[in-house]
């Protein structure tokens, strides 16, 4: 796990450097904005709703048809095909017609000869509209009976028995805010028109075949005609998984509306004001224990704000229902989720899903039973942690087949010196008056892969040439997360080659058809996969090929080092694609693999909705001035499993940087809408993401070793979301610092994220 980074490494388990590292440093690595522009491109610029809530009078475009350089102007009548989308629920439009949803809302197109042109004009329009009243806060949506879905409700045991049995019961809420997605690249589409009327569409999207479905139902046209490419995105974290189709659709409808390629290239406030965010939740919870300190039953109740339209908002308050228990036994659950809609951007995907929500209720519910107990919070945590045989069983009744946790939080407790640290956090705040430390050890369990069947699974094109080198294409996308490095070292690892023999092309939805989103943290599960045996069936044809010419058995002939070899005897691997084409075996083959056992159903509550989980912990410790309610993150020391990690450098990364983006999320990140519906922080003069000195002090990460015990590439595991729930233990540390301050007395109502505004406020609540 310590191992330097190989460059020229090949097998699964080098740190090998990321396969556009060089590129990136060098400012080499072309995104869509770079892609050399083809003559005649012309530039496009949205014009949005000033209103989050209303019906349209009247739309005068004058003004900005009349504008010099503008070519055209298009609004929802100019959609030769449907303008009604949606990613589970068709309640979107592409373009605002008749009534406007919230404030940033898309109502018409102009298309210039250049950017700065058809984005002044856009600014010229003239809307007349009849204002409604804007529902911006969730509490006042639900009091209005108004859902973006269907409220769920999931129950397993009897609750109200064992509450009304248990020796305490923790009773409170917490408010837990949302995240911009702030990826570097923002929002970006660049669509050609192709012969015989065809479009080609280069977008940041983390699901080419979504956004080739969409294009093609907005033109009317059949999926054929539409081919969508995408090397790679400067990030995404879910917010380029339904929210970048907005714009390939109002790209490609201008490209085949002018015959004319154009590019849509928002910047970072129309991209704040058009796009999701995480969803913000509020959690009530009434959590019991008995005698021995063990619980006995957990009731929640989820509030969501959805935004204007259904999106992804099902699902993800879903997996927040799934992980509203944490990494704890509960024996009885109930939880009622409502997902309100409101009149903001709709909410949408974002790095852990609902996830890091739920787990966020249920430790504030710990935290709170523990200085109600009078005992260390590490203890309860402890005490109730998921096990073996029953009290390995989750809430919704799988048990978990694999789970390490409770050797897992031991090593870490030992290995970060939690106890010695307790007793010197308490000593440093019995002599200090200004400022107070807080420490947390929280653990964590993620379930892995897509919570619908029908997106477990993937396809990849693998291609061998006669001078020995390799293509390769999946489904996935990269994002900076490393996934086609990953599938290089996984391919070559098959056919025993160097990794830079292996060349991973473009996620192109003409090469690999049906592809599904890059996303849940299963882009190298799926596509890693596909890869693998796409390179197993083509190393088994060579293996034939190898063995008639060297009359030996295949199970005598290996691969290592780029060459092919069978007892005393070998050649370069490349002299064997040449005899394999001249023997007219095909150097080419696709691979497909689906997830095998994913099965739940909903309405029962039962199932399994994952292939596997993954395990972590964290200890956190913090400093805040009580008088100006800074913070600052003083160690943080992580133990997470990656299963057999097929590169350590790049999940290395992956772990610092979730954990970083979970802090941003849970200290400095805060969203705010004026009461009419208008998004106050959207530009990073007032939306506070992590910088370089907000990352802790001492930041220490290691790996637990621990096998998948499920069949995945090579036994390896996600790595993607896992870790930013951990920096749950971040806000944790926090609400043990504010406590101290009264003693630990009472528990301070700290909201989430805890900006030192957060911080002083409950420290008032303490006084």
């Amino acid at each position: 796990m310590t191992a330097a980074i190989d460059a020229a490494g090949s097998r699964v388990g080098d740190a090998r450097a990321h396969d556009s590292a060089h590129m990136h440093v060098a400012g080499l690595a072309p995104y869509t904005d770079d892609l050399p522009e083809t003559q005649g491109t012309a530039h496009a610029a949205i014009g949005f709703a000033p209103v989050a809530s209303g019906r349209i009078l009247a739309l005068d475009l004058s003004r900005v048809r009349a504008h010099p350089g503008v070519l055209r102007v298009l609004t929802a009548d100019d959609i030769p095909g449907s303008n009604l989308h949606g990613i589970i629920v068709r309640d979107e439009c592409l373009l605002a017609h008749e009534n406007v949803s919230y404030w940033g809302q898309p109502l018409f197109l102009v298309v210039a000869e250049t950017r700065v042109a058809a984005r002044r004009a856009a600014r010229l329009a003239k809307v007349e509209t009849a204002l409604l009243p804007a529902v911006v806060d969730a509490t006042a949506a639900r009091k209005k009976g108004m859902e973006a879905v269907p409220a769920r409700v999931a129950s397993s045991g009897d609750v109200i028995n064992a509450l009304a049995h248990a020796s305490m019961v923790s009773t409170g809420c917490v408010d837990i805010g949302g995240q911009e997605h702030f990826y570097l690249e923002g929002q970006i589409a660049y669509a050609l028109p192709a012969e015989d009327g065809r479009v080609v569409v280069h977008c940041a999207t983390q699901h080419p075949s979504e956004v080739q479905q969409i294009v093609a139902r907005t033109l009317g046209w059949p999926l054929g005609r539409v081919n969508v490419q995408c090397r790679r995105m400067g990030g995404a974290f879910g917010g380029k998984e339904s929210q970048c189709y907005v714009f390939a659709a109002l790209a490609a409808l201008a490209a085949a509306a002018l015959g004319r390629p154009v590019k849509l290239r928002p910047d970072r406030d129309d991209d704040f004001m058009i796009t999701g965010k995480r969803h913000d939740f509020r959690i009530g919870w009434q959590v019991a224990v008995d005698d021995a300190g063990r619980l006995t039953a957990a009731s929640f109740d989820h509030l969501v704000r959805c935004g204007w339209s259904a999106d992804y908002s099902g699902a993800v308050a879903d997996r927040a229902v799934f992980h509203a228990t944490n990494a704890y036994f509960v024996p009885h659950f109930h939880c009622t989720s409502f997902r309100a809609r409101t009149h903001t951007q709709s909410a949408t995907a974002f790095r852990g899903f609902g996830g890091p929500q739920g787990v966020l209720g249920m430790e504030a519910a710990m935290q709170d039973l523990a200085l109600k107990l009078g005992i260390d919070a590490l203890d309860l945590r402890k005490r109730n942690l998921l096990a073996q045989g029953e009290r390995a069983r989750l809430h919704y009744g799988f048990v978990l087949e694999d789970n390490v946790l409770p050797a897992l939080v031991d090593r870490l407790e030992q290995d970060c010196s939690y106890r010695a640290r307790r007793q010197a956090v308490e000593a440093f705040n019995g002599g200090s008056r200004w400022i107070r430390r807080g420490l947390a050890l929280v653990p964590a369990v993620f379930g892995v892969g897509f919570g619908a069947t029908c997106l477990n699974q993937a396809g990849a094109l693998v291609q061998i040439y006669v001078d020995g080198t390799v293509s390769v294409n999946h489904g996935g996308t990269e994002m900076g997360q490393g996934l086609h490095t990953k599938i290089a070292q996984i391919v070559s690892h098959e056919l025993g080659l160097r990794a830079g023999d292996v060349f991973v092309t473009a996620t192109d939805t003409a090469k690999v058809p049906n592809t599904v989103s890059t996303a849940a943290s299963s882009g190298t599960d799926l596509n890693g996969m596909a890869a693998f045996n796409a390179a197993r069936e083509l190393r088994q044809r060579l293996t034939r090929v190898a063995a008639a010419l060297w009359n030996c058995t295949p199970a005598e002939v290996w691969f290592a080092h780029g060459r092919a070899r069978c007892g005393g005897r070998g050649m370069a691997f490349a002299e064997l694609c040449g005899h394999a084409f001249a023997m007219q075996v095909s150097l080419s083959a696709t691979g497909y693999y689906r997830v095998p056992k994913v099965a739940y159903d909903f309405d029962a509550f039962k199932g399994r909705p994952f292939y596997y989980y993954t395990y972590g912990a964290a200890c956190s410790e913090v400093s805040i001035d009580l008088l100006t309610g800074e913070l600052q993150v003083e160690r943080v020391d992580i133990l997470q499993d990656v299963g057999r990690s097929l590169n350590p450098a790049l999940d290395r990364g992956q772990v610092e940087g979730g954990f970083v983006q979970g802090m941003g999320w849970l200290t400095t990140e805060e969203l705010a809408w004026r009461d009419d519906g208008y998004l106050l922080t959207h530009a990073p003069q007032t939306y506070k993401i992590p910088t370089s000195r907000d990352v802790p002090t001492d930041f220490r990460v290691a790996f637990f070793e621990n096998e998948n015990a499920e069949d995945t590439v090579h036994r390896s595991k996600a790595v993607g979301e896992p870790p930013l729930q951990l920096a749950v233990s971040v806000w944790l540390a926090i609400w043990d610092a504010v406590a101290s301050a009264g003693g630990h007395a009472k528990a301070p109502a700290l909201r989430a994220p805890a900006t030192p505004e957060a911080i002083l406020d409950a420290l008032e609540s303490i006084r």
